[in-house]
């Protein structure tokens, strides 16, 4: 008999000194289809280190705890929703282990798509999606009153720039903290502008946790603006 995967979390916990204020949760993307497990050397696991640790560092005089979700299986798998058990799960030790901290999730392509449907836990403040997997009619009223970060390379062929600016766009119905940012000369592997991506990632999540001001890159425009941002 084949064991089923569990998902697994490695934390970043701040200095012994500091008592743990907010959560951090980070959200690796994967394929539209696949039961295959997780394994720790995984591309998409791995691209979100530096983010975790970026968040890390930077949170930790505030009392910043980071933790990094692996799915059981690299699909997201219809109606099945494989990330999203995984996320509920995380969500849940995190309160176990903390208390009702806040909780801020960060995530890539189908992590942020995973990010998105948790977003209604009452412990989460805010999310940052980037480049994330968006479908038409991807349910939005979970964010209200949430603060929410959508970044997107202009030149990914991945996932969809146009699905995430239509999805925003719904999401600005529910919540009045939204922004979309664009990536100029970016595809979907955050490669090419890694320290834009960290920045916003990392910046957003401690302003949205009142550590930290808000991006510069999202105070240089205008209500009617905040889903054209281009950087």
């Amino acid at each position: 008999m084949v064991a089923t995967p569990c998902p697994d979390i490695d934390v970043l916990d701040p200095p012994t000194e500091r008592p743990v204020t907010a959560a951090a949760l980070v959200l690796h993307g994967g394929r539209e289809r696949s039961t295959e497990a997780v394994r720790p050397g995984n591309f998409a696991l791995r691209r979100m280190h530096p983010f975790a640790r970026r968040l890390a560092a930077a949170g930790a005089a505030t009392g910043l705890a980071v933790w990094s979700l692996r799915h059981r299986v690299r699909g997201w798998n219809g109606d099945e929703r494989s990330p999203v058990d995984d996320a509920e799960w995380a969500l849940g030790e995190i309160g176990e282990r903390h208390g009702a901290v806040p909780v801020v999730l960060v995530g890539h392509s189908m992590g942020g798509r995973t990010a998105v449907a948790v977003a209604g836990h009452p412990n989460v403040v805010a999310l940052t999606a980037m480049a994330p997997w968006l479908p038409d009619g991807e349910p939005f009223a979970q964010v209200a009153g949430r603060a929410v970060l959508v970044a997107h390379g202009r030149l990914d062929t991945t996932t969809s720039p146009r699905g995430s600016l239509a999805w925003a766009r719904h999401a600005a119905t529910v919540t009045d903290r939204i922004w979309r940012v664009e990536l100029r000369w970016e595809r979907h592997a955050m490669l090419w502008r890694a320290p834009t991506w960290h920045s916003l990632a990392t910046q957003f999540s401690l302003w949205a946790l009142d550590a930290g001001p808000l991006p510069s890159a999202l105070t240089r425009t205008g209500e009617a603006d905040r889903l054209r941002i281009a950087v």
